[in-house]
């Protein structure tokens, strides 16, 4: 039997901040006490937490790693280092690989590359496509994290275009569906008329308005008008406009009960100005938008509009992404930075621990239905992260662990520094050391 103390810490949980000890026992959380310390074994290894912030595990519900068959941009193993060097316990991965994750089969082989190379929890989403609504029926909802729909292209252009087959996914399917809301037609109007003005050297400037609000905006309305009429479980992926939050709010006070979103790391943290400096580095689908956006976004979280917070973590090759606009792909490693980034965002003023704790562990938790994850509670598996909220440092290229080894933050100088991550009662990162022999478990949800 092994066991950790972490003592003296503020632990931040379920919207209170107070100062306490916990006790963890093989893979769970024993007992949370205050101080005095609670009566520890003998031979626990002792964390002091003193004037470190304890919260649970950051629950990414959004990432690309890459793996099969992309695994020249990432791969399990190295994005899994990456985000346990930043916080986060527990991923869902989504199904744009290759071969992309459109059968049982597939599924059950990504599951078994995460058992052998992942350092932290994970699951998987199914694809949806035209053809495979038998796979999505069998799916099991113990096992499997949700259905993946794309309304617009992205990379691996997997889209669902038959309107009947994607009713009858809504209406059928048990499992929670992940959409990625943009509308191709509006898309490919405003590529033709940019290409009209500018040949094929489009600046990368024009890509919020080539994907702009109006595409996000009708396909997010759409897809949320469609679910509730079959009450299906939707979750809104990566919103990125001040229209969808004032939409989803309205959705809110009109007392919808299954409809939820997402905001994503990069859309709370550049807008439009940052092309010029950025380029195709920030070039995400759907894309950044303007500071009038980005600022209803965070505030929108103040509000629960959006529901939770994760990365859309999606890493090219830098070679890849310095190719021409057209040609670069979109979509960015994250997951290192997430959660010290949303500290930033405390450190502005703009939001609170006990917010950014909800936004990016509770909700996931909650949304997602996972078992026994995503809060500090006794008898809950001990996936926790222990943050300094004030120990500055600067992302550079030698402490990058993704694969693609760059980052669009590289030279941000942040004010809080990830310590220590458990994941089921192992420390897995500790203080700039990897225990890359520790591996996570499958994520389970309560049907």
């Amino acid at each position: 039997m092994s066991s950790i103390f972490i003592k003296n810490g503020n632990i931040i949980n379920e919207g209170k901040t107070f100062r306490g000890n916990i006790l963890i026992i093989n893979d769970r959380i024993n007992a949370i006490g205050d101080i005095p310390p609670l009566k520890v074994p003998s031979d626990a290894l002792i964390i002091d937490a003193e004037r470190l912030f304890v919260i649970p595990g950051v629950i990414d519900a959004h990432v690309h790693f890459r793996e099969p068959g992309l695994t020249h941009k990432a791969d399990i193993l190295t994005e899994s280092m990456a985000g346990a060097a930043g916080g986060v316990t527990s991923f869902m991965d989504m199904p744009n690989t290759i071969p992309q994750t459109t059968t049982l089969s597939l599924l059950n082989e990504k599951f078994n590359l995460a058992r052998d190379h992942s350092l932290i929890n994970y699951s998987f989403y199914l694809g949806a496509t035209n053809t495979n609504i038998n796979e999505i029926l069998n799916a099991d909802p113990e096992t499997t994290c949700g259905i993946k729909i794309f309304l617009g292209a992205s990379t691996g252009n997997m889209i669902l275009s038959d309107e009947k087959i994607l009713r009858e996914i809504l209406k059928n399917s048990s499992l929670l569906i992940a959409c990625h809301c943009e509308d191709e037609a509006i898309i490919n109007k405003n590529i033709s008329s940019f290409r009209a003005k500018y040949g094929d050297n489009l600046p990368p400037s024009v890509h919020p308005l080539i994907r702009d609000r109006d595409a996000c905006l009708k396909a997010t309305m759409f897809i949320t008008e469609l679910a509730e009429n079959f009450e299906t479980r939707l979750h809104i992926l990566h919103i990125s406009t001040a229209d969808e939050v004032r939409f989803l709010k309205k959705k809110n006070h009109e007392g919808r009960k299954n409809v939820t979103s997402e905001a994503c790391i990069h859309h709370l943290w550049f807008d439009d100005t940052d092309y010029n400096r950025l380029g195709n580095l920030i070039k995400w689908n759907p894309s950044v938008k303007t500071r009038y956006d980005r600022e209803a976004l965070i505030s929108g979280i103040a509000d629960d509009t959006p529901d939770i917070i994760s990365t859309d973590h999606a890493p090219h090759t830098i070679e890849e992404k310095r190719l021409p606009y057209l040609k670069a792909p979109s979509g960015g490693p994250m997951i290192q930075h997430s959660l010290v980034a949303m500290m930033e965002l405390y450190h502005k003023g703009l939001i609170s621990p006990a917010k950014i704790v909800e936004k990016m562990c509770h909700n996931p938790a909650k949304i997602f239905r996972i078992r026994d994850r995503g809060f500090i509670r006794e008898g809950y598996k001990a996936d926790i992260c222990i943050i300094n909220p004030d120990k500055p440092w600067t992302v550079e290229k030698k402490n990058i662990l993704y694969k693609c080894r760059w980052s669009p933050l590289e030279g941000v100088t942040f004010h809080s520094r990830v310590e220590y991550t458990i994941v089921n009662g192992n420390i897995v990162y500790n203080k700039g050391i990897l225990s890359d022999d520790c591996r996570g478990e499958k994520l389970l949800f309560n049907k």
